[in-house]
């Protein structure tokens, strides 16, 4: 030992100050590899397997080792000018301090992951503060490291951001706005990952998917995925089909346009005949006796044309309401109704409104399409027909007739 300090004497100044940087270096690169392919893989087995996030955690916090070796060390090279020491040092401690850095991000990334394992996570993301905590990290580590690089205090650089707030507010103009709003989206339950939505301003209509600090991702029907800025959501509007799932029932709301010529009064003959549909027994039962004892009592004297009559079309609505809430698949305990809506060009609109027992897509559909194929077949029993506006196969019937 002390045949190689007599060596080491003998050198030049910069041979001296050459040999203390490579021994430097090479402890730097010795510890660093000794911390990232030999501890670390020995404690890898009892990381979390289900990620990478942790692993890199660690290794960003391994990196500070060999940074504090050369920060440290470097005092102890011979030979070498003072600025020299001071670039070196302050670059080393700036390494440091965004290795920190990163490895605290990596950090919220796997506490955000841990989370997202939880069943609660569905109905309450952190995405987006986590996203906001890490911002507020490195434009900390941002501001250190630019102090120790040009040696000075961070309360100096924080004392001048004064000046260029408006300019910072600009330049994280959409940040802000999406910081907001994602706070408001969180708080208020506005919006899940998994929601249905519909949003036509974006063209998005299918499931929220992500829910991120700047964006929402929204995969539509056809797979295609819509990227909403988040502060969107909350400036515009847009439907969300949540309650809908949550309630289990989906509505239905669909007319039958009827040829307004179709509709008149049933004979007793043809309301006899149509008490052969049990949903409507108890309704004509009903409905003769009222309109008797009205009749009674209203037209003493009176001529016979003011006299209340069944009608075909009251008839139907009252069918397609036995027959509604006589349907396994309609779920009653919502509103159930069939309404006429103001007649037109087009016919007289009979809108049916239910809801479905269920919210899957494929059985509402099926359920709805069923109803108004019965429906439609049904409506000769009535002697009413459904409008259509003539078509060429009409005009030449009617010029072949």
């Amino acid at each position: 030992m002390e045949a190689l300090t007599t060596y080491f004497a003998g050198l030049a100044p910069w041979a001296q100050s050459a040999v203390g940087l490579v021994a430097l270096a090479a402890f730097a690169l010795a510890v660093n590899y000794i911390l990232k392919n030999v501890i670390l893989r020995i404690a890898e087995p009892y990381l979390d397997r289900q990620t990478k996030t942790i692993d890199n955690a660690a290794a960003w916090l391994a990196t500070v080792a060999p940074l504090l070796i050369v920060s440290r060390g470097i005092r102890l090279v011979p030979n070498l000018l003072d600025e020299v020491y001071t670039l070196v040092t302050n670059v080393a401690q700036a390494l440091i301090v965004i290795s920190v850095a990163m490895a605290i991000v990596r950090a919220l990334a796997y506490a955000n992951e841990l989370y997202e394992r939880l069943p609660r996570s569905k109905n309450r993301p952190i995405k987006g503060f986590v996203q906001v905590v890490k911002i507020l990290v490195l434009c900390g580590a941002a501001i250190i490291t630019i102090s120790v690089l040009i040696d000075q205090s961070p309360l100096l650089l924080l004392s001048g951001l004064g000046a260029i707030t408006a300019v910072l507010l600009l330049v994280f103009k959409d940040t802000i706005l999406s910081l907001v709003a994602s706070v408001q989206l969180t708080s208020n339950d506005m919006l899940r990952v998994g929601d249905w939505i519909e949003m036509p301003a974006m063209n998005a209509d299918g499931d929220v998917i992500d829910i991120s600090l700047h964006t929402v991702k929204v995969q539509n029907f056809d797979k295609t995925i819509t990227t909403i800025p988040t502060h969107r959501l909350v400036s515009d509007a847009y439907r969300n089909w949540r309650g809908m799932s949550e309630a289990g029932g989906r509505r239905i709301k669909r007319a039958l346009t009827l040829d307004q010529n179709s509709i008149r009064f049933l004979s007793d003959d043809e309301v006899a005949s149509l008490k052969r549909f049990r949903v409507l027994r108890d309704y004509l039962a009903a409905k003769k006796e009222e309109i008797a004892a009205w009749n009674e009592s209203e037209l003493a004297g009176e001529d016979a044309v003011n006299a209340r009559r069944i009608t075909n079309i009251g008839t139907l609505r009252a069918y397609i309401i036995g027959y509604l809430k006589s349907h396994q698949e309609i779920d009653d305990n919502f509103t159930l109704l069939v309404r006429q809506l103001p007649p037109g060009p087009e016919g007289l609109p009979i809108e049916v409104y239910c809801f479905t027992a269920t919210t899957n897509w494929g059985e509402y559909e099926r359920i709805q399409a069923d109803i108004f194929d019965h429906l439609l077949a049904i409506l000769p029993e009535f002697d009413l027909q459904i409008f259509q506006e003539p078509s060429g196969s009409d005009f030449k019937r009617s010029l072949a007739g």
